[in-house]
């Protein structure tokens, strides 16, 4: 006999989306900030991309610390505050942070700025590591995936208009930022852009604390404490901060007057630790589900394979998600790819990051009880009203859009692949992941504008995956669910580590080249997806079929 289905909880799920748009807000924000504190403190490269690494760690460090105190406690932080508490402290933290970058703007301190920014970020840690199993739990568990969709959806608005928020705020205007715009803005209006960016976090806090309509998501089963998880985090911890430090080191090195020989051994000296980084993650999550496996005993979450196959799935897919986007800057410079300037790759860059908006605007289609035939009308029309937005905010960025035009047979792939998945998790990752090694290959083994638009898909192929990975993780986690969400927020540590190991290979092996990496990466993720459904079946969790009868 078939169970009632949930109905979703609409007020609440309005309430919480707003947090997601603020991530991918200040996220974007970055974008700005760091070209602005380059020419400011005068930072070289590699300092300057210090922004986005105190950024990204401090997810991991957070959720880290999560896991700490609820193991040394007895009991899940989160799930003891419950998900709106944890929200609404996670939005507190976060204006913390905003009030520290504000001191260090104030005193021109750029470390205290890199601190400001690590403090927003560990609010954004806690604030994930609650949002995203809430948004499962406010409706049909079949559903769930495309709740967290229509969360990824808010999000990626609010990364595809920050910058112009951001731009409009700081310099009165949201044409192309030029150096000589970097070079005249004065403190003072930075100080006021983050003293807006605290009140509103300050107001989302109020908004979500007061809303009656968002239950307080307590869960009050007692976890296990997870000792043995906690001293396997740990070790690899210190270990990954032991392969850091070579890289960060070696930096100090005055190669001015290097040969090219030393300065391409150099690159390979840190090509090797960063990879040593990569094994540390992949062999320890391994090993600790094998020892759980024969022991269950002490590792929490960890006991189940799902869960410790989508954390290596989440490292992945952040890290194929930001290489791609990091590193086509430098591969349009290329004169097989049109020897293009900073400010002409940047309509190519913008139309990759708003990929991602296209593909979850669709996949969001979903989370609301819409009948058969609306709904597959609005997965044909939904993708290509936000590619028309995002063709505008191009064209309200003072950019050439013209270029860009023909990217609309990307997204009718995007969509046929949609119509494939069926709404259905594991299909869904599979076929997304299998068009990523196809569009990466493609752009691998041609040039021009072809390369180019394969290269961009990666973002549409991206767009889907996190909600898809996420809910096939936790699935059948029960009391645990909670701990291994802040499992899989840590891996977002993947877009710290896999974009450096690309452009290391690119010193080495040229950039056009280091694109294998994408291919691996999106070659892992269709392997998840491929494994995780016979994993669930053995735990009795049909979850496709589940899906399938979600009755939209």
């Amino acid at each position: 006999m078939s169970q009632p289905k949930q109905a979703t909880n609409y007020g609440a799920l309005s309430t919480l989306v707003t947090v997601f748009f603020f991530w991918g807000f200040i996220a974007a924000g970055n974008s700005v900030f760091i070209p602005f504190c380059k020419h400011y403190f005068n930072l070289d490269q590699f300092q300057s991309q210090l922004i986005d690494f105190a950024f990204y760690t401090a997810y991991y460090v957070g959720a880290l610390l999560l896991f700490i105190f609820g193991t040394i406690g007895g009991k899940d932080l989160v799930g003891k505050w419950g998900y709106k508490k944890s929200i609404v402290y996670g939005l507190l933290f976060s204006a913390m942070g905003a009030a520290v970058m504000i001191l260090a703007v104030n005193g021109n301190s750029f470390p205290g700025m890199l601190f400001g920014l690590f403090v927003v970020a560990l609010g954004f840690s806690l604030q994930q590591t609650a949002a995203q199993p809430f948004a499962i739990t406010l409706g049909d568990p079949a559903t769930g995936t495309a709740r967290v969709t229509l969360g990824g959806a808010v999000n990626s608005f609010g990364t595809s208009i920050g910058p112009l928020v951001v731009a409009l705020a700081l310099f009165g205007t949201t044409a192309a930022i030029t150096d000589e715009k970097i070079a005249s803005l004065s403190l003072s209006k930075v100080i006021i852009l983050y003293i807006g960016v605290g009140a509103l976090f300050i107001g989302a806090a109020a908004l979500f604390n007061f809303s009656k309509k968002v239950p307080s998501g307590v869960i009050v089963e007692k976890t296990e404490s997870g000792n043995k998880a906690l001293a396997m985090l740990v070790i690899m911890t210190g270990v990954l901060i032991a392969m850091f430090f070579p890289v960060f080191a070696s930096y100090q090195k005055d190669m001015t007057n290097a040969t090219d020989a030393e300065k391409h051994a150099l690159e390979a000296y840190r090509l090797r630790w960063l990879i040593g980084a990569l094994a540390v993650v992949v062999i320890g999550l391994l090993v600790s589900n094998l020892s759980a496996q024969k022991k269950p005993e002490g590792w929490g979450a960890m006991r189940y394979p799902q869960l410790v196959l989508g954390m290596l799935g989440i490292f992945t897919y952040v890290g194929v998600e930001v290489a791609i986007g990091s590193n086509l800057g430098e591969l349009l410079k290329q004169k097989e790819f049109g020897s293009l300037s900073a400010s002409q790759a940047t309509p190519y860059i913008m139309m990759y990051w708003g990929s991602l908006m296209i593909g979850r605007w669709t996949g969001a289609v979903g989370a609301f009880n819409f009948s058969k035939t609306m709904k597959q009308l609005l997965q044909v029309v939904v993708p290509f009203i936000a590619f028309g937005v995002l063709i505008l905010i191009i064209y309200l960025s003072d950019y050439d859009v013209k270029a860009l035009y023909y990217y609309f047979i990307c997204v009718a792939v995007l969509i046929a692949a949609f119509f494939l998945s069926k709404d259905k998790p594991a299909l869904t990752l599979m076929i997304f992941s299998l068009l990523g090694v196809a569009a990466m290959v493609i752009g691998l083994l041609t040039t021009g504008r072809i390369a180019i638009y394969a290269f961009l898909s990666g973002g549409l192929c991206c767009s889907i995956m996190w909600p898809c990975i996420f809910s096939l993780s936790v699935a059948g986690l029960g009391k645990y669910q909670s701990q291994g969400s802040a499992f899989l927020i840590m891996m977002i540590l993947g877009g710290g580590i896999l974009p450096p190991i690309q452009g290391k290979l690119a010193d080495v092996m040229g950039i056009h080249q280091s694109y294998i990496v994408a291919v691996v990466c999106f070659a892992y993720l269709a392997f998840f997806g491929f494994v995780v459904r016979g994993i669930l079946r053995k735990q009795g969790i049909d979850y496709d079929a589940e899906v399938s009868g979600g009755g939209h």
